[in-house]
């Protein structure tokens, strides 16, 4: 079966199908915008709630995610007018045949000036086709480029991460064997890049290939390139791919520079700052947050208008907290951190721990209210931080303070912990949140 490809009728079977691929790239193309458009927005709500959680790995896997939607969405929409276009040439074609140049009674200049830049219909069509094929195919092998690229930065931070800073290991190997790889990943990094921009130079001389050809190998396990390399060398071979290619990038970038404009109404007042005196963000009150596709900004109180005794403060909880009770309480702080990606598969319950582990966690929350103070109007409140959770499920510290001896009027919640440096105690602020208080 892998001898088939060699046969005669196997080449006419792909002829015939390449003549009729236009069919399946427009019904590929229409269910994947459609799924493409519907995925994109949560998706991208995933990146804004991994960024706002702080979970690094979800973070770069939903950035890549969404990164390969924008782009098959431009493409296939791109692929789709261009296809659509075609089409309508087709029949244009067919009730009109060619261009008559001469029908059109232009003076000479004007008729061997269309002839030369204009020319046959049929290379219009011709064209269009080439686009159209070229732009599907090109649409997948980008989503690799980015997969590839991406590749590369999770292995040098793994490097970084568990090698180069890895207290555990001995210093030859951490240092030695660490620092080593790091610099040949980054230098074979900017050979490979280097080697695609110019079309493979490395490649095409003898003794610097020679050279080269260890980085060639190894990078091309680490962006899983042998995947795909058959379609790179195919657009490479082909000059009307290579040019379309490489213009596509530049269109991108212009794309990313639109996108990022915006217009600018003040030159002092902005929406995008963390709540004070003078500024209410919504990410600081829930039930504006329920209603747009929003998150938690670090402190949320229930709304702007307090109209109850009594007032929520939530925190919303982030790994930098569970370092921070470390740092104040180090019996807290295990002999193997659990953190980061793990597996809810158990083989059997360690009841024993469970009592102990109880335990620990009311020790948790005890060292997290020693490090957090409530203060309203430069008054301090006693709190008493319990777990919760948020309004998306969002794990996090609640506690609520009595407020029925407070005046009518606006008043300002002042979050703030406890900071040492340099064996020095100081008390950094959390948020700052402006709230009225109108009781019923």
């Amino acid at each position: 079966m892998a001898e088939n490809y060699k046969h005669s009728s196997f080449k006419q079977l792909l002829e015939k199908l390449q003549e009729e691929s236009w069919q399946l790239e427009l019904i590929i193309s229409g269910f994947a915008i459609y799924g493409l458009f519907v995925a994109f927005d949560p998706i991208s709500i995933t990146v804004k709630e991994s960024q706002n959680e702080q979970q690094i790995y979800t973070f770069i896997i939903s950035l890549v995610a969404m990164v390969s939607c924008a782009i098959l969405i431009f493409n296939l929409l791109l692929h789709v007018i261009l296809r659509g276009l075609w089409i309508g040439a087709l029949g244009l074609r067919y009730v009109s045949g060619d261009i008559e140049y001469e029908k059109l009674k232009y003076s000479q200049k004007f008729t061997r000036y269309l002839r030369r830049k204009v020319g046959s219909f049929d290379k219009y069509i011709a064209t269009l086709e080439n686009y159209c094929s070229i732009i599907f195919a090109i649409s997948f092998l980008l989503i690799f480029y980015v997969l590839a690229f991406t590749l590369i930065i999770i292995a040098i931070a793994l490097i970084a991460t568990f090698i180069i800073g890895n207290e555990e290991l001995p210093g030859w190997l951490s240092q030695g064997f660490g620092i080593t790889f790091m610099l040949f990943i980054i230098f074979g990094m900017i050979l490979t890049f280097f080697d695609f921009i110019t079309q493979g130079w490395l490649k095409k001389k003898q003794w610097i290939s020679k050279i080269y050809f260890p980085v060639y190998w190894v990078f091309s396990i680490l962006t899983l390139s042998f995947l795909y390399r058959p379609l790179v060398y195919n657009f490479l071979d082909n000059k009307f791919g290579k040019r379309l290619s490489f213009l596509l990038v530049p269109i991108y970038l212009v794309i990313l520079i639109i996108t990022s404009l915006n217009y600018r109404t003040s030159n002092y007042l902005d929406t995008d700052q963390s709540s004070s005196s003078i500024y209410a963000n919504s990410q600081n009150y829930e039930d504006e947050i329920d209603q747009k596709d929003e998150f938690i900004r670090g402190v949320a109180i229930p709304s702007k208008v307090i109209k109850n005794n009594f007032l929520k403060i939530f925190i919303h909880y982030s790994e930098n907290i569970e370092s921070r009770v470390f740092d104040y309480n180090e019996g807290l702080k295990p002999e193997k951190d659990r953190r980061g990606l793990s597996t809810n598969i158990q083989f059997g319950t360690d009841w024993a721990s469970l009592g102990t582990r109880d335990s620990l966690t009311r020790e948790y929350i005890k060292t997290f209210n020693e490090i957090y103070r409530v203060e309203i109007d430069s008054v301090e409140f006693d709190n008493d931080f319990i777990l919760a959770q948020g309004i998306r499920s969002d794990l996090g510290f609640e506690t609520f303070v009595g407020i029925k001896e407070l005046s009518e009027g606006k008043h300002m919640l002042n979050v703030s912990r406890k900071r040492i440096r340099e064996e020095d105690t100081s008390w950094w602020r959390v948020a700052n949140i402006p709230f009225w208080y109108y009781p019923d």
